[in-house]
């Protein structure tokens, strides 16, 4: 699937990677995500993509946002859009679909292959774009929740489809119960 000698990229739609990992019940550990694809091929771009609202005195995401910038990912972000649905409902839309896919094409030239992070079936045409430049495409998502959360066409498209569940004991952060009852443990062998 990936050779050591190839310069990859890697792609990451943020919320749709999150959707995904929390479908799976497992948290991501970004600098691990980030050393696996180090020892995979030559690294020369992590991408992150995210909308953030911008008049939330706090973000949820705002530290995971600062961390990643801070070790070496490199963050595009947008502010959200807030709105009230029909129902009264408070919604947040952000999508970076459009971000994301031209900075994918632009890298195609530099690359040989990049890796998305994202079940999004609107970007099998980014998928088949890359690939007429030659660019490998390889997608991380998983079929394994319920329902899946890879687009069989965006799945089709790819030259290499990476199941997220199997990449948990690589770049799976321990569940957070279990990390905090860890120094107890530890205190009372």
């Amino acid at each position: 699937m990936f050779y050591r000698d190839e310069r990859l990229a890697l792609f990451i739609d943020g919320s749709n990677l999150y959707a995904a990992a929390k479908a799976l019940s497992f948290d991501i550990d970004y600098k691990l995500l980030r050393q696996e694809f180090v020892r995979r091929g030559k690294l020369l771009r992590a991408c992150y993509y995210t909308a953030l609202l911008e008049n939330d005195e706090y973000s949820p995401i705002r530290p995971l946002v600062d961390w990643l910038q801070y070790n070496g990912f490199n963050m595009i972000t947008k502010p959200a859009k807030e709105f009230t649905d029909s129902q009264g409902r408070r919604k947040i839309k952000g999508n970076m679909d459009i971000e994301l896919a031209v900075d994918a094409l632009e890298a195609a030239d530099h690359v040989d292959h990049i890796v998305l992070f994202s079940g999004d079936g609107d970007f099998r045409p980014l998928v088949e774009a890359l690939q007429r430049k030659g660019v490998r495409v390889s997608v991380c998502s998983t079929m394994r929740s319920q329902p899946p959360m890879i687009a069989d066409d965006l799945r089709r498209q790819a030259d290499n489809f990476i199941e997220l569940e199997d990449l948990r004991d690589v770049i799976g952060r321990p569940p957070r119960e279990n990390r905090e009852a860890e120094p107890a443990a530890v205190a009372a062998r």
